[in-house]
């Protein structure tokens, strides 16, 4: 009798065991969810094509998903209940209108279908507010109309719409759309690495006015925010960023102050590209809803940055 009492709760003790599957682990955002999903206790499988980032604490699986009949053969040796899926090729300067965001539509829905067919409970892909209309300044996820312009911002928006209107009764799917990220292991020519590596170099940098405003998160608070989302049962899409707004131009003389070098800034130097939002901040009432708030005020944020920039590891 005890016997089969024994197989019963190691029976109930398997259906309740949370698998999830990350891609684009070694990404960005990717490298600081792990830790987060740890915490959740999930057993965490992690997809890479050829990465030499080895975490600790995870299953490692080697998958191209540009492959055809690769995210099938992935699913079928991983069987995760829940999926994360951040993968996607984010090359500063190039993506936005980069071809292969079609090749990644392709990709990212085989990955859903594939997952759906093994019986996957929860999916959480990334999106981005890129998918808004930036005439807007106020973007709220169900309110504010989606015009996005440019072509990684229609692939986002497209594979959105495509998993939605699926709508597949037994497995869950929420999307995070990522607003402006800043933190440790962010790669160069994005803002704010390319101000603190010129005054770490002691070098002048050119600016724009710098008064357009945008709504800033730091990278980790991205990472759990986005295992907020998945442990949820929220579905739809879902703006990940704290909710403030500040002028580039701020944030830029706080990187100035923190490196004692102010006076490096040559604000104006450079043109304001044509057509520029003068002010993007999202509603984040969603997010506060699923019981998120961001650790990291954005001074702490960039205080944090900066020393992680003089010494990375």
């Amino acid at each position: 009798m005890q016997k089969v009492v024994g197989r019963r709760r190691k029976a109930f003790w398997l259906r309740t065991v949370r698998k999830v599957l990350v891609t684009g682990a070694s990404g960005f955002v990717g490298r600081h969810l792990l830790k987060y999903l740890l915490e959740q206790n999930f057993d965490v499988h992690v997809a890479y094509r050829n990465s030499a980032y080895r975490p600790n604490d995870v299953t490692i699986h080697l998958a191209d998903l540009l492959e055809p009949g690769e995210a099938e053969r992935l699913m079928k040796a991983v069987q995760p209940t829940h999926l994360l899926h951040l993968a996607w090729d984010v090359s500063p300067g190039l993506f936005w209108h980069a071809r292969n965001n079609l090749d990644w539509v392709v990709a990212s829905l085989a990955l859903y279908r594939a997952f759906v067919n093994v019986g996957g409970k929860r999916a959480v892909f990334t999106g981005t507010c890129a998918e808004y209309d930036w005439g807007s300044e106020w973007l709220d996820e169900t309110s504010t109309p989606r015009k996005p312009q440019t072509l990684y911002g229609v692939a986002k928006n497209s594979l959105f719409d495509l998993i939605t209107a699926v709508g597949e009764p037994h497995t869950q799917f929420a999307w995070g759309r990522l607003f402006f990220l800043y933190g440790p292991g962010e790669p160069p020519k994005r803002l704010v690495p390319d101000v603190m590596d010129s005054l770490l170099r002691g070098m002048e940098i050119a600016c724009t006015s710098g008064r357009q405003e945008r709504d800033f998160l730091h990278v980790a608070d991205a990472a759990r925010a986005l295992v907020s989302v998945l442990v949820s049962d929220y579905c739809g899409a879902v703006n990940i960023a704290s909710g403030e707004c500040h002028p580039v131009r701020a944030i830029v003389e706080k990187i100035g102050v923190l490196a004692g070098r102010p006076e490096l800034l040559r604000f104006g130097a450079k043109h304001s590209p044509e057509n520029e939002p003068k002010r993007l901040v999202a509603n984040v009432s969603v997010l506060k809803g699923l019981g998120f708030t961001p650790r990291y005020s954005l001074d702490e944020g960039l205080k944090q940055t900066w020393e992680w920039r003089q010494n990375p590891n």
